[in-house]
């Protein structure tokens, strides 16, 4: 590769011919500051926060560092009085426009704006205060908010919706001081065929977009004496929540979780990683009786709520393909109610099911229906990661010093399998690990399946099963999704498994885990770190396959009977709409 010779602050820097000086910086271990920029994503040069000032031969000048490619001899300033000035001038003007009720704000502490404003010592927000535009919040939609007064139109959300779901339901309307970032024809977003993953709200680097915030109704019903509040807690959630109190990408907090959860009052501290287990149960027998009987097939996994809304709105043809069987979050909410609810003698009436989730999808999910197995909501309330970081510092829990503790029995008590879920990968080998036994009668000399493990957006593999050939796929991030289900539709792929994950890299990567700074999501594979806390999990668990769980053995003998019977199809599946495109 062809290298460029440069000069950044007049040190001499090496960078391949077509990177950027923003790259070649960072090369150098220069920071340049960003707002807009999101590596492969939104790099567009809009916000002129990353300005240096650059010289090929024809005196110094000001540009965008993030689209401006480097050329031999090029000198670069990245601190000199003229760019510290640029800054500073445009960063007043965003916050001309800007809705500086920082302290409610949800980002406060958390901000990049902020961050930005602090750092480049902008003391006097109010330099250029004149007109600003005034919006209505748009509450439309189930999962979340819209507050354009707190938007920069850095164009991050409208980015990764096109650019990396395949959606592209929000983008910039009209011009000039006007331009604002809605839906088409100013719908609200709940109008529109939003499917609710909130990868918009991971990139945003402010207060403009956000979860609808549920924690006073769980503080409520756990200061209520007539309620039973029970949480369970989804297996990504432990590879994020630390990071919401300042531990490394990639810490398992689980115990200090469940600490945390006990302490915050909940009657009952249960793990999503339960039902995952129970959801491989049914779904493993759902696809071995479509492969032997002839059923509908590829079979689609049905947990990403964020998916199955996208497919039944762009590929409803398709809705015949997704597994029956409940989320495992929905699924958990069903035993609740009726199993759990008559061991322990409780009115599932009195019963509040709490979830706490990496995915804003789940606030969705828990009003679709046909998810009221027990005859009222499988799940009343769904918070995300960063709520529950937030309910964990509003009482005043330190939660760096709570000891390691585990999750109540009986629905505390899971596999390794069970705690794959939350990576791109992991139901497909979670369910290979049950259905492959199922079908040879023997017991698995190695469990784990590496081919559908990593985050790459779609992985492929095939397995000899019993003298059968089994053709697998996996697609996280719904661009993804959209290319592989094209190429089922048009022939080109045959496929008797698909798994399919609505945010890229899985539940780890969902849109309800702590934000990172593009400062961080740039450079670092948040996804990988993540994941990696799962698969060190599943490793470390004695009991690996979702079919040796005790507890589940001892739910379908006494309880439901055997997967796929009418009891559990009566509580643990779901039907499924075909959607229109708005």
């Amino acid at each position: 590769m062809e290298n460029i010779n440069l000069k950044i602050n007049g040190v001499d820097v090496t960078a391949p011919k077509g990177s950027t000086i923003l790259e070649a910086a960072r090369m150098a271990n220069i920071d340049i500051p960003t707002l807009c920029w999101l590596k492969d994503i939104n790099e567009i040069g809009a916000c002129r926060i990353c300005v240096v000032e650059v010289n090929e031969g024809r005196g110094f000048r000001i540009a965008a560092s993030c689209v401006y490619p480097v050329s031999e001899g090029m000198e670069v300033l990245t601190n000199s009085p003229k760019v510290i000035e640029s800054r500073k001038k445009t960063l007043q003007l965003i916050l001309s426009n800007h809705d500086r009720k920082c302290l409610s704000c949800v980002r406060s502490g958390n901000c990049e704006l902020q961050k930005l404003a602090k750092d480049m010592g902008v003391d006097d927000e109010t330099a250029y205060d004149g007109e600003k535009t005034v919006y209505e919040i748009d509450n439309s939609a189930a999962h979340m908010y819209r507050d354009n007064n707190k938007c920069i139109l850095c164009r991050r959300c409208s980015a990764v919706c096109e650019k990396v779901q395949g959606i592209g339901v929000i983008g910039a309307n009209e011009r000039g001081f006007k331009t604002n970032i809605a839906s088409a024809f100013d719908m609200g977003l709940g109008e529109t065929s939003c499917v609710s993953c909130g990868q918009c709200i991971a990139v945003c680097p402010v207060g403009a977009i956000s979860e609808k915030d549920n924690t006073k109704e769980v503080f409520a019903a756990i200061a209520d004496p007539e309620k039973h509040v029970v949480v369970q807690v989804a297996p990504a959630v432990r590879a994020g929540l630390g990071e919401a109190f300042g531990l490394p990408i990639g810490t398992d907090v689980e115990g200090k979780m469940a600490a945390a959860l006990r302490r915050l009052g909940f009657d009952k501290v249960f793990d999503t990683n339960f039902s995952a287990d129970l959801t491989i149960m049914e779904e493993a027998h759902e696809f071995l009786d479509r492969f032997k009987n002839g059923g509908k097939l590829p079979l689609i996994t049905s947990c990403s709520p964020g998916w199955v809304k996208y497919c039944e709105h762009y590929f409803p043809d398709m809705t015949e393909n997704l597994s029956s069987c409940k989320s495992p979050q929905q699924m958990f909410g069903a035993i609740v109610k009726s199993y759990y609810a008559e061991k322990e003698g409780i009115d599932p009436k009195n019963i509040v099911s709490v979830s706490v989730m990496p995915c804003t999808a789940k606030k969705f999910e828990i009003g679709r229906d046909d998810e009221d197995g027990a005859g009222l909501p499988d799940v009343d309330i769904a918070i995300t990661t960063r709520e529950l970081a937030r309910m964990i510092e509003r009482a005043g829990i330190q939660f760096l010093a709570l000891p390691d503790e585990q999750f109540d029995e009986p629905l505390g008590v899971s596999t390794g399998a069970g705690v794959i879920f939350g990576a791109t990968g992991g139901v497909m080998e979670a369910a290979l690990r049950t259905a492959v036994e199922e079908l040879t009668g023997e017991e698995l000399p190695n469990v784990d399946f590496t081919d559908v493990r990593g985050t790459a957006g779609i992985k492929e593999a095939s397995y000899d099963v019993a003298g059968t050939t089994v053709k697998v796929a996996v697609a996280s991030g719904l661009g993804n999704a959209r290319e592989l289900l094209n190429k089922v539709k048009n022939g080109e792929a045959d496929y008797q498994f698909i798994e399919i994950m609505g945010c890229p890299g899985g539940c780890v990567n969902g849109g309800g885990q702590p934000q990172q700074p593009a400062s961080v999501r740039n450079f670092t594979d948040i996804r990988a770190l993540r994941a990696k806390v799962l698969y060190d999990l599943d490793e470390s668990r004695p009991l690996r396959k979702s079919h040796e769980n005790p507890v589940i053995k001892e739910l379908y003998a006494n309880y439901l009977g055997e997967p796929g019977s009418h009891k559990a199809h009566e509580l643990l599946h779901t039907t499924y709409v075909k959607r229109t495109i708005n």
